[in-house]
């Protein structure tokens, strides 16, 4: 089956995806956080694509995240955004907590011109 912390960030994951959704104009700001890397997407639920994505592991070849890092990922995603047109967006934590990479890769995509 899984471990209890797992199970837990499913539950929570479901809860959050019942209630938000992306669409073309305003995709959805998607995390995921593995052990050793930090991927963000922006997808359009509608059609079922990913429009723009970034991660840690094209901008650094370490193979460890931290606060500075996910900020640049952040920032890169938002770059990228707003090549294609896109301003705003919604935010799916996945089910993690807002707090340390997932709370600075927000704050990275903020800075980098990003609405949600």
């Amino acid at each position: 089956m899984g471990n209890q912390k797992e199970l837990r960030r499913q539950k929570i994951k479901k809860r959050i995806r019942a209630r938000i959704s992306g669409t073309a104009s305003v995709p959805r700001l998607t995390v995921f956080r593995s052990n050793t890397a930090i991927y963000a997407q922006l997808i359009d639920d509608e059609r079922g694509v990913t429009l723009a994505s970034a991660s840690s592991r094209e901008l650094s070849d370490k193979r460890s995240i931290n606060v500075a890092l996910s900020k640049e990922v952040g920032k890169k995603l938002a770059e990228r955004a707003i090549q294609q047109g896109i301003s705003q967006s919604v935010f799916d934590r996945n089910g993690y907590l807002y707090h340390g990479n997932v709370k600075s890769l927000a704050e990275g995509a903020r800075e980098g011109g990003l609405k949600f």
